[in-house]
């Protein structure tokens, strides 16, 4: 446990001034923690904001690696890290290290499923969304739910973005807000009336097919992080229960009051079938064409499979993190736990075809 010193207290002076944390609060600040789900454009500002804030512990949880377009938005990594196809959470993890060595950086990289869901969120007092697939927030959603703690629902596509908190068995849950089974449950306007989106765009509106603005996901990033800072300093009377939008390119904002749906699936029946496995994923890897294969329980040596296919692959690298190569027109990338992604597709089939081929079934 970290006490205030005079150090600390200069750090966080301007945080410590504002009355709503005062030196208390930065104490307690000093002694939480979070686990963040996905290290993207929201997942990088967010990080930054809590860790520059002094929050204790932070857990960052990311399947992917790092590439060229993400350094538009994802403001925590820089041209080496996309040269050297770093994967998002370690590279995080050591700018974030950078940044404020006082607070406990731990990076996994991994992808979130309903296998390994509770052993990695669990014993986290708050579960952040950095995600950007609907699939996995349901998931972090029924896990939150499952384990009592409270979560941050964000998105961000194009110039739009949106934020809900949830805390389970108080406020409107995300299956609340876009599963009711009452349409007249579902968030309308906002308190003048005006009609509100419950979802960012349309579902085949994605970064990938409308792009998005780094903008935007600062915006969202921030409204998150003020939720998480009230969240970790026991304000409970000032958070949750509204869905919050912002447009940057419009100016338009809209705040909407969620009811919690008397019949909600999750968080009233407990049916929890994101977390128990029972329904299927549909995962679209955002900002480029390409399928993610899924092998649990799989240990690769990267290094010897680089030496395998060499000869009959374009393009080897691997960096102890990962293995990519070319079999033109595809790329494919694979991890030491047996997960892959090939880039350059979206047939499943072909995805398969690959990884049977050049990794094996």
């Amino acid at each position: 446990m970290r006490h205030m010193d005079p150090k600390l207290f200069e750090r966080y002076s301007r945080q410590i001034l504002f009355t709503e944390i005062g030196e208390s609060g930065q104490q307690r600040l000093l002694e939480s923690s979070a686990v963040l789900v996905g290290c993207g454009a929201l997942g990088t500002a967010l990080a930054n904001l809590l860790v520059r804030a002094g929050v204790g512990k932070l857990r960052i949880v990311d399947r992917d690696f790092v590439e060229p377009s993400n350094l538009q938005r994802q403001t925590l990594f820089e041209e080496s890290d996309a040269h050297e196809a770093l994967p998002k959470a370690v590279a995080a993890e050591r700018r974030l290290r950078a940044i404020n060595s006082g607070v406990a950086v731990e990076s996994i990289v991994a992808d979130l499923g309903p296998k390994n869901a509770k052993e990695l969120l669990h014993g986290f007092p708050l579960i952040l969304d950095g995600t950007d697939n609907f699939e996995t927030r349901f998931l972090l959603n029924d896990t939150a739910i499952h384990l009592d703690v409270p979560w941050i629902y964000a998105a961000v596509v194009a110039s739009y973005g949106v934020t809900l908190t949830v805390r389970p068995g108080q406020t409107a849950c995300l299956a609340c807000a876009l599963e009711s089974s009452d349409p007249s449950e579902r968030p309308r306007g906002n308190d003048d009336g005006s009609n509100a989106a419950a979802a960012p765009a349309a579902a085949e509106d994605t970064c990938d097919t409308v792009g998005v603005l780094g903008a935007a996901a600062g915006v969202i990033a921030s409204i998150e992080a003020a939720e998480a800072i009230k969240l970790l300093l026991g304000k409970w009377d000032s958070v949750g229960g509204r869905l919050v939008s912002f447009d940057v390119w419009s100016g338009r904002y809209q705040s909407v009051r969620v009811a919690r749906d008397p019949a909600c699936r999750a968080c009233v029946r407990h049916d929890f079938r994101f977390l128990e496995g029972d329904a299927q994923p549909h995962l679209t890897m955002c900002g480029r064409d390409s399928v993610q294969i899924h092998e649990r329980r799989r240990q690769l040596d990267l290094a010897a499979l680089g030496r395998r296919i060499a000869p009959t692959v374009a393009e080897v690298r691997e960096n102890g993190f990962l293995l990519r190569f070319r079999v033109p027109p595809y790329e494919m990338t694979v991890f030491s736990d047996g997960r892959a992604i090939i880039k350059g597709t979206r047939d499943t089939s072909v995805a398969r075809s690959l990884y049977a081929r050049y990794i094996g079934t």
